[in-house]
């Protein structure tokens, strides 16, 4: 077999430093393999090399999250087929040891074979800058959570003059009495390092609660720049959006199905039957983060969406458990979700319900009183800020049954 007839797919082991690169024939011949550097010249050696052999049918890369995400993007705008390799199989690791040329190997026969691969993320758009700002914004999150249980550990031993200044408040209103005050004396005493420590620490929570707002601002802009449906789903705020579509990434096309998304989010019903016992449990499996913000939908639906409600109070009286009732509502909003990401379709239009008011001689009081709302609800609807749906449609009703002025 010459070159030319032979098909070629190449497996890849990912490391910081390196990349080791395998190659079988389409038949799971062993063929060579080689390491690379992982960086710029690395890459463009890589493309190379696996073409030595014959047309590429497949790359499988491991890791094309971390290690091996720059190679797949290269690769994939070299117009090659790359694949994403799940972790190896550890009974063949027992079985035959564990080294890079035999992972880069696995790697390939794993996309020989069609087994635990997947089609990787492109990372070449706009959600590719949402984890990031989200990592800055998980880790401030953390180090807020951490000033304030130190604030309430000095607090503790603090001397009573310290004390009672803060006693009472709320843990952010201390933070920033705290970060207002001016402690002055002797550093010695004890009084006077405890409340220069304290200000120290709410000067800390305040800067990390700026970092923490400016960070939400930026998600917010881009989720309603480029993906505003998703914020019209009852329960879905700038945080739970933006890890959605972190989850799902900027070609959501890989995802052919439904049932396919809800296995990604770990929303898949999972027999748990046994004897005369027939019955499904929660997946455990999955993008833990994504079936967390799905969780987070399934709270705030059941406490404040009355249709929720009913279902739930429907469910409870068949005998169903809460944890059985949410296995079933977090299928119903992977499925509601998966819809909206697959078929993206614009914002609602609103900038004219203003001038609309405006020309009928009514307020944004009047308007509020009308509908059963606030007036801040009517002016978020009025700028585009809102995504309720409901509540945009009835307010747009109800002007239209205004008489003319």
């Amino acid at each position: 077999m010459t070159n030319e007839d032979m098909k070629v797919i190449a497996g890849v082991d990912t490391h910081a430093d390196t990349h080791h690169v395998a190659l079988i024939n389409e038949h799971g011949k062993h063929l060579a393999d080689k390491k690379f550097l992982a960086f710029g010249s690395g890459y463009r050696e890589i493309a190379e090399y696996i073409t030595q052999y014959g047309p590429v049918i497949a790359v499988g890369i491991e890791g094309t999250g971390s290690y091996g995400a720059e190679l797949a993007r290269v690769l994939a705008r070299d117009g090659f087929i790359v694949k994403e390799v799940n972790r190896p199989n550890r009974q063949a690791r027992r079985l035959h040891g564990k080294s890079d040329p035999l992972d880069a190997y696995q790697a390939a026969e794993s996309v020989l074979a069609d087994r635990g691969v997947s089609t990787p993320k492109t990372r070449n758009g706009y959600v590719e800058a949402l984890p990031v700002l989200r990592t800055a914004r998980t880790s401030a999150l953390k180090a807020r959570t951490a000033v304030l249980t130190q604030i309430s550990g000095v607090l503790t031993a603090a001397p009573e003059t310290v004390r009672a200044k803060y006693r009472g408040q709320t843990s952010e209103a201390r933070a920033k009495a705290m970060a207002a005050s001016r402690p002055a004396g002797d550093i010695t005493d004890p009084a006077v390092a405890t409340a220069v420590t304290l200000k120290r620490m709410g000067a800390r929570y305040h800067y990390l609660n700026a970092e923490i707002d400016e960070t939400d601002a930026e998600l917010a802009r881009i989720i309603a720049d480029r993906a505003p449906a998703l914020l019209e789903i009852n329960g879905v705020a700038t945080a739970v959006a933006s890890q959605l579509l972190v989850t799902i990434g900027d070609n959501p096309e890989r995802l052919t199905t439904e049932a396919q998304f809800a296995a990604l989010t770990g929303t898949a019903p999972i027999p748990a039957s046994s004897g005369k016992t027939t019955r499904h449990r929660l997946s455990r499996g999955g993008d833990r983060a994504a079936n967390s913000a799905i969780y987070r939908i399934v709270l705030v639906r059941m406490s404040k969406d009355q249709r929720t409600r009913d279902y739930v109070a429907k469910r409870t009286a068949e005998g169903k458990s809460k944890m059985e009732i949410m296995r079933c509502l977090k299928r119903y909003v992977a499925r509601e979700i998966y819809r909206v990401l697959r078929n993206p379709r614009p914002a609602s239009v609103t900038n004219d319900l203003r001038p609309r008011r405006l020309a009928l001689h009514l307020t944004q009081v009047q308007a509020a009183r009308e509908l059963g709302t606030w007036p801040t609800a009517i002016s978020r609807i009025e700028r585009g800020k809102s995504r309720d749906q409901d509540a945009i449609a009835r307010y747009r009703n109800w002007l239209d049954q205004q008489p003319q002025k």
